[in-house]
Parts: structure tokens; sequence; C-alpha cells
């Protein structure tokens, strides 16, 4: 068994995964100039100087071995992408690996809507290639990838040596993803010579290139008929085309369980059975199983003794009943109470928070779903909905309040900040103080956060624009906080403030602490903004145009007439901007 994640950057996390694909990469490819080994960490992050955007996948055992490994390349404004290496690792072949590395690759190109994936493989004549063995084994690679009904281009001068008595030379395989439109001359020629400047400018001269270009004559271009397998037809199992995976929908099942029927008390179940009717009839999502996870990832943002009294605390309160804090020791906060419903005091920012048997039980459900989200991300969706209750964003390192005793977001920020930089975007109406009490030091993980004014609106005290982080997180935390009465456009121009700054920061992942601005919609018992349906959809086609394989976790919104129907177009408009092929699936599931 492995799983495929996606590496983006040298972060402490990747430096051994990078190392073990370094070593693949000589093993495997021994004529590979030492500099081009040494030179990927670099390409990884700084994509202007290398003039390709480059994405690593890596298939890795549960002893973060590395089996094999794929990468990609993308030209975003020539929209294609280009698979520069894909290997398993010495002796690893025949476990599926490489099959699955290409069908990731796929996906991530369909997703980055490329008009087809280029590639380099050696060639199959006995003219180009004499030695039988060599041959046969570039006959088996270009076999395997005409499952795929990717094949060589025909009738260029593409596989031209270098040098006279140069054997092996390669041919230029296009995949087009599944799509109909034919590779027109004009394209292929700026993909080809995009393609030889940036990878082969020091070895191939000028004249070579423009020979090779030039020889894309055919309009639209030829590709050379299927060779070893029949042409691959839609419904086939490896020749159909590249369906995007649909978002990932894990519910925290036990959400109800900590209801309390008490006037006032707005966090009711019916928000999430409000919100599953509305966002299940766009067939956008597939319901997964949330995975249980240890404590540590919770101890890892939160503080022990926190997490153990929450734990206590809960177990202590009679069955049916609640505790309210209502004595808060703030004189001197070196004497805690002994009886653990005051000091409930101790641990809160509020007094209508409260702790009862299944408090504790809710939150470990809820932070369960956050995180099966975040592994859903490590595993190649590109979007994931984490929709619990109890929310999250209130929980500080060592406290709990706003309805909030466990940071889901938070937990699952930080998990994944092990892969590569995580942003955090808060659109809920209240400001996220405890994501950002957990990273107010931090660099590896942005938070940012739009909101209604601190000054009139929960919790009061968080939120301003002058908190910017501290020590080495001086300039890692933006307060974007709005007035009273916010109508959609005012907030979108708050929202583009709040993408620049993301985009700026270049992450690996989104974390979206998100109300899917249902707190911020109009009626809303709650915030006093006036978002309509159609203000979600637009919100989520500019979230969704960042391009990040996004995780949203449900926060607040408690207008439950308006709640799905909000979600729902919120998610319409990110699945349009980040995968707008699953929307045409969802569309035309929907006329069937």
């Amino acid at each position: 068994m492995f799983r495929i994640r996606k590496i983006h950057d040298d972060t402490n996390v990747n430096k051994a995964s990078l190392a073990q694909v370094q070593a693949i990469l000589r093993t495997q490819f021994q004529a590979l100039d030492e500099a081009d080994i040494a030179k990927l960490p670099q390409q990884l992050k700084s994509p202007h100087k290398h003039r390709f955007r480059a994405i690593l996948f890596v298939a890795e055992d549960a002893r973060a071995q590395v089996l094999g490994l794929a990468l990609l390349l993308h030209d975003p404004e020539l929209h294609f992408c280009y698979l520069d290496f894909l290997s398993a690792a010495r002796g690893g072949t025949g476990g599926g690996t490489g099959g699955a590395l290409y069908q990731r690759v796929r996906e991530e190109s369909r997703s980055l809507e490329a008009k087809g994936l280029f590639f380099e493989c050696l060639p199959d004549e006995p003219e180009l290639s004499p030695d039988d063995k060599i041959r046969a084994q570039n006959i088996a690679r270009l076999k395997f990838y005409e499952h795929y009904d990717a094949r060589p281009i025909a009738n260029t001068a593409y596989e031209t040596p270098l040098r006279k008595g140069v054997t092996d030379p390669p041919y230029l395989v296009f995949d087009g993803l599944g799509g109909e439109p034919p590779l027109r001359r004009v394209y292929a020629r700026s993909v080809v010579r995009a393609i030889l400047e940036r990878k082969y400018g020091k070895v191939c001269s000028p004249e070579y290139i423009d020979n090779v270009v030039n020889s894309f004559r055919d309009d639209p271009v030829q590709l050379r008929a299927p060779r070893y397998e029949p042409k691959a037809t839609a419904g086939t199992s490896l020749g159909a085309p590249v369906r995007a995976r649909p978002i990932a929908l894990i519910v925290n099942d036990k959400h109800s369980i900590h209801h309390v029927r008490e006037r006032g008390y707005v966090q009711a179940p019916v928000r999430i059975d409000s919100i599953i009717k509305e966002i299940d009839a766009t067939s956008l999502f597939e319901h997964l199983p949330a995975r249980h996870f240890a404590l540590d990832y919770i101890k890892a943002v939160h503080d022990k003794d926190y997490v153990d009294y929450l734990k206590n605390a809960c177990a202590r309160v009679p069955e049916g009943k609640s505790v309210y804090p209502y004595v808060f020791p703030l004189r001197n906060h070196a004497r805690v109470p002994e009886d653990l419903p005051l000091r409930a005091g101790y641990y809160c920012i509020d007094t209508f928070t409260p702790l009862n048997q299944n408090a504790y039980k809710a939150a470990i459900g809820a932070v369960d779903c956050a995180l099966t989200g975040a592994e859903c991300l490590l595993q190649g969706y590109t979007l994931a909905y984490a929709l619990v209750r109890p929310p999250g964003h209130h929980a500080e390192r060592d406290s709990f309040g706003g309805f909030c005793y466990f940071n889901s977001s938070a937990v699952a920020a930080h998990q994944l900040s092990h892969y590569g930089r995580v942003a955090v975007l808060d659109v809920d109406y209240h400001h996220g103080n405890g994501t950002q009490d957990i990273f107010y030091d931090r660099a590896d993980v942005l938070t940012v956060s739009v909101h209604g004014h601190p000054r009139l609106s929960y919790p009061y005290f968080s939120g301003f624009e002058d908190e910017k982080g501290e020590g080495a997180g001086r300039g890692f935390n933006l307060n974007i906080p709005l007035p009273e009465g916010l109508d959609g456009e005012k907030f979108r121009e708050a929202l583009a403030k709040a993408l620049a700054r993301i985009r700026k920061f270049n992450p690996a992942y989104l974390v979206l602490v998100l109300a899917l601005g249902l707190d911020t919609a109009r009626g809303d018992p709650t915030g006093s903004f006036t978002l309509r349906a159609k203000d979600f959809h637009l919100n989520g086609r500019m979230i969704g145009d960042l391009r990040l394989p996004t995780l949203v976790v449900q926060e607040g919104g408690y207008r439950t007439r308006s709640l799905g129907v909000n979600a729902r177009h919120f998610f319409l408009g990110l699945a349009e901007a980040e995968q707008p092929a699953l929307l045409t699936r969802a569309a035309a599931h929907a006329k069937a």
C-alpha cells in the first residue's frame, strides 16, 4: 500500500523525501547531469527562475519510503503540462506505482485546464534504437502510455539526434487527456519551442530548435497510429477521459450529541442537515467516513493541561446537564480552582459556551473530520469539506469559547504544514481569535481573516488591524475588520485584498475556515452583513481562482432558511474556478 502526495517546496519535512527522489533519479537516469538533479528543490521554490511551475508527486509507503516519483512542469500561459520524469524506485516496478502516478499526473493536468500533457519517450524503431534490450524497454513504456491513448507525434523532426551516431533520440509524446479539440500546428509549435528552449537551451543551438519547430507542418498535428493497443474508447478503465475528483465530504456524525436545548443556543443540529440537503443535490461531493486520530494531533496546537481538563470536566458533568463558566480567576492566574465546574472560567473566554458530557466527544469528532479532509488533500483530492459541529476557530491554545472547544481547522493546518506552507483564510463573520493565537508567532502558516469589526462583534478583544503577528510570525497575520451592514460587493473588495496576500505567500495548501459566507448572510442572527446567494457564488469563484488544494472547515452560519442554499452556491462557484471538469460532470448528472 502507498499514498501519493504532492511536494511543493523543500521544507524540513520534505527534505528526506526529496533526497530519496534525487537518489532514484541518479539510479534510474544515470545519464542525467548531477546539476539537473541538484536543482530540484530550487525548481519547486522558484518557478519564475526556471520558467515552469514544478509539481512533484511521490508515492510513499507507511514508513515514508519513496516508491516512485513524477515531476510535472506546468506553463500557465500556454496552458500545457510537461511530464519531466516518471519513475519507480529500483526494484519497484510491477506494483502499480507507475500507473497510479501517471493517473495522478493526468488528474492534475486536467485540474490545471491544460490543453494537453507532453513528454518524451525513447523510440521503438530499430533504426533509432538498435540495441534489442534497450528497444524492448522502450516498447514496454510506449505500450504503457498507449493505454491512455498517449502516442508519439508523427511527421516531425523532434527525434532528430543532436549529433551523428547518437542512438535512442526521444519521441515527443502527446496525451490529449481525453479532450476532443485537435492539436493545432501553431499551438504545438509554441509548446515545442518552450520545451526545447527552457529544457535544452544549453545544448540545442537556435538553428536546431528552429528546424524542429518548423518541422511541425500538419494541421492538426498527427499522432502515430496505435501500435500496441486498440484505440481507447470512452468507458474503458484506462483510456476514458480523466474525470476530476469530486469534493471529499466528511461529516461529523457525532455533531448532534452535544446539542443544548435551551433558548438562545443557535448551534442547532438542523444547520448541518440543511447544508447536506442542498449540496448533495449538486453531485459535486463524495461522502467519506472520518478516520479517528490520536490526541497527539490536538495537543500539537492545544495546551496539554487544557485538553486533559476538557476531557475530565465533560466526563464529570451529570447526564443531561450543562455547566456554564461564571467565575473567571483573572486576579490570580496561578491559583487554579479545585472544583472542575468553577475551573471552567480559567479556560473559557465567555459565559455562554457550555460544558456537558458530549461536548468533548463531539469536538473530537470534528477534529477527526478536519484531519481526514487534510489527508484527502495529501492523497490527491483538490477540494475537501469537513462539515462539522461544534465549530472551532474561537478555541485558543488553552481556552474555549464561542461554542468552540478544539480548533479543528488549526489542527488540520498544522498537520498540512509538515508538507509545505499553509494559508488559513477565515471568512466567518466573527474573527477567529483561536486560529490567530495558535499561529501568531509562526511564519510557516499565514493567517488571514475577513470579519465584522471587533469593536462591535464577538469576540470583541481580537481581530484588529494592528495585530500582525510577533517574533518569527511578524507580518504573517492579516486582519481585515469590516463595518456593519456590509454588502456583497464591499465584502469582495476585502476578500480580494486577503487573496492578494495569500498569493504573495504562495502556500502549498489553503485551509479555509468557512462559514460559507453564511453568518455573513443577510438576516443571520449573529451578524450584520447582507450577502445573498449570488455573493457566495462569486466568493467561491474568487477563492477557487487561487488554484490551491483547499480544505473547507465549517464554522458559523445560523439562518437555517438560507444556510443550505448559500452553501450550494458557494461550492458551485468554488468548483467553477477550481475544477471546471467536475462542474461539467455535475451538470450532466443533474440533466440525467
